[in-house]
């Protein structure tokens, strides 16, 4: 017995690893090396194409109640982002190289997974999970239209641009959380004055941005904003978003800048540093113009500069169960992004949900749907069961779990209240349904 899994990005190898723990034989297909799409540039399973943040650690959050819940599943990502972790306040973020090649050596390792790098065109025989991405295409993607009527939802995502910390001008910039979150130098802080912000609008305003094919038709993600996009909305819309200055005081003026850039730690070695929430479609000459105005940038060394791409997701709520199967052909599994759940995390436990369903389905067993308290069982009920007429990607938030039958006026305890609740829901359904009793960890 055996079960294929097609793609091995942080979705396909959270299947697989489920899969082959389970004591079941699992076949991971991947095209690369050998195909490259235009997002990805390593050859190494579970890439993180975009930020090397996994959002927030703290557990009474949507994110931090999240990866609990992987945890408690055993979650391969969550044990090598702990394993990779690099500093940054709050959150967990990872230097994204070693947490690559963390998940390829383990998945290589495994006397259960074997890897086959070609691309897959078809759909494969018996049951099978499809993990091939939001930039499925080609072949395969037609291979699943033709599974179905409907047609693909489409969308568009960026990137942020990458510098080294060696250009970063620190006379101008400085290191702080915001709140002091952290241990003072997660983050370097690039302050502007009221007069650099609106000349640097301006700049991003003006910009060229490059070409991408029906971008206006199907729009963009708004989880993932280009920043000139956001600042075509309003002139103080970036200020209000990723450029806010709420929580920081600027060592220089010891006042709280009019708006300010803040970027993250790309590598443990601290090296290299992402622009924290500029996801951009201009070009990279303007890319090189308009972001050397940020103060403290105006000799920075880009090592990559943003990029954008069109990510592809299934119309699920008509075509997937909330166990992540087809309805019309249960054998088949979708996991990951194409699904319709949007983030890194996201998109692992989705891939956990598939490779714990694929095997029950192979042990002829139902399904498995985790309650509407959990994030993860609301999210997959999202999946399956969204009412909108216009269905969209969702991330992790606590504002798809219902609401507590009594009321907490302080945010905090009311958010701590619900994520414990929702823990407590987690551990007896996952007890009940002897969802860890088949693991041979």
């Amino acid at each position: 017995m055996h079960i294929t899994v097609v793609g091995a990005g942080l979705a396909g190898c959270e299947a697989a690893w489920r899969i082959a723990n389970s004591g079941i034989k699992a076949t991971l297909i991947e095209q690369k090396p050998g195909i490259m799409s235009d997002a990805h540039k390593s050859p190494l399973f579970a890439e993180l194409v975009c930020s090397n943040s996994l959002k927030a650690e703290r557990v009474a959050t949507a994110a931090g109640m999240l990866k609990e819940e992987m945890r408690r599943l055993n979650s391969l990502c969550i044990e090598a982002a702990y394993t990779c972790k690099v500093p940054a306040g709050g959150a967990l973020a990872v230097d994204r190289d070693k947490f690559s090649q963390y998940i390829t050596d383990k998945i290589r390792a495994h006397k259960n997974i074997e890897i086959i790098e070609r691309e897959q065109t078809d759909i494969p025989e018996g049951v099978c999970i499809i993990a091939t991405g939001p930039l499925t295409s080609g072949e395969m993607a037609e291979s699943i239209k033709m599974l179905f009527d409907e047609e693909y939802l489409s969308f568009y995502d960026a990137a942020a641009p990458i510098v080294t910390a060696g250009s970063i001008d620190m006379e101008k910039a400085f290191f702080a959380s915001r709140y002091d979150r952290g241990v003072g130098d997660d983050y370097i802080n690039c302050p502007f004055d009221k007069q650099q912000y609106e000349a640097f609008i301006d700049a991003l305003l003006s910009a060229e941005r490059a070409k991408t094919s029906d971008a206006d038709k199907h729009g963009v993600y708004e989880g993932c904003m280009p920043i000139e996009v956001l600042a075509s909305r309003g002139h103080d819309a970036p200020r209000f978003g990723p450029m806010k200055p709420v929580g920081l005081v600027n060592p220089a003026t010891g006042r709280r800048p009019w708006a300010n850039v803040q970027l993250r730690r790309e590598n443990s070695e601290g090296t290299l540093y992402n622009i924290v929430g500029f996801q951009t479609n201009l070009k990279f000459g303007e890319q090189r113009r308009v972001f050397s105005l940020i103060p403290g940038l105006e000799n920075a060394e880009f090592v990559r500069y943003g990029v954008m791409h069109r990510n592809t997701f299934l119309n699920s709520p008509k075509l997937l169960g909330c166990d992540l199967s087809l309805k019309r052909l249960p054998r088949l599994f979708f996991a990951g992004q194409i699904t319709g759940v949007e983030g890194y995390m996201e998109s692992a436990g989705s891939g956990i949900i598939a490779g714990i369903n694929a095997v029950r389905k192979l042990q002829g067993k139902s399904g498995i749907v985790f309650p509407a308290d959990t994030m993860l069982g609301a999210l997959m009920q999202h999946v399956g069961q969204s009412e909108s007429k216009n269905f969209q990607p969702m991330g992790a938030n606590l504002g798809i779990l219902p609401p507590l039958c009594y009321t907490v006026k302080d945010k905090r305890e009311r958010y701590a209240a619900i994520t414990e609740r929702g823990l407590r829901s987690f551990d007896r359904y996952a007890a009940d349904n002897g969802v860890n009793a088949d693991l041979n960890l």
